[in-house]
């Protein structure tokens, strides 16, 4: 049986208007459940991991530390973003707001604990303004029932 300790951090950004937690869940096939959660407030948005061109914002990138403890067994998954014209760039992006969830499944390769590290690039606008990208880390230790 794997037994998971619930990890959230909750990392507020000085000046930014996105909050991110993390967590991670054990799944019936002995496989891993991450999810990264942006809380963006009201009027900001985020950009999606895949943008209509290179000549607007910098997409929202998730990067995971290589590990010999865990693969991943499923890609990222997230919400379906909204498409339009971005004023403060001149062209069409796709972004999110609110409360977008992405999600990882990884593979333990261990019968230990082992974390699951990375960071989440990502870049912030409203209706007048764009404020520049951040990275934030996230650790996310995953425990195992060696019993």
């Amino acid at each position: 049986m794997i037994v998971l300790l619930l990890t959230f951090a909750l990392v507020s950004i000085t000046s930014s208007p996105v909050s991110w937690h993390f967590a991670a869940a054990d799944t019936d096939d002995g496989k891993v459940l991450v999810t990264l959660t942006a809380e963006v407030e009201e009027g900001w948005h985020m950009y999606a991991t895949e943008l209509p061109s290179d000549e607007g914002p910098l997409p929202t990138i998730f990067r995971f530390k290589e590990s010999t403890d865990y693969t991943i067994a499923e890609q990222l998954n997230g919400p379906e973003p909204v498409e339009e014209f971005d004023n403060n760039f001149g062209v069409m992006v796709r972004h999110h707001s609110g409360t977008p969830k992405f999600t990882v499944v990884v593979e333990p390769t261990t019968k230990q604990p082992f974390t699951v590290e990375g960071e989440v690039e990502y870049m912030v606008c409203n209706d007048v303004t764009c404020l520049p990208p951040k990275v934030v880390p996230f650790s996310i230790t995953i425990e195992r029932d060696t019993r």
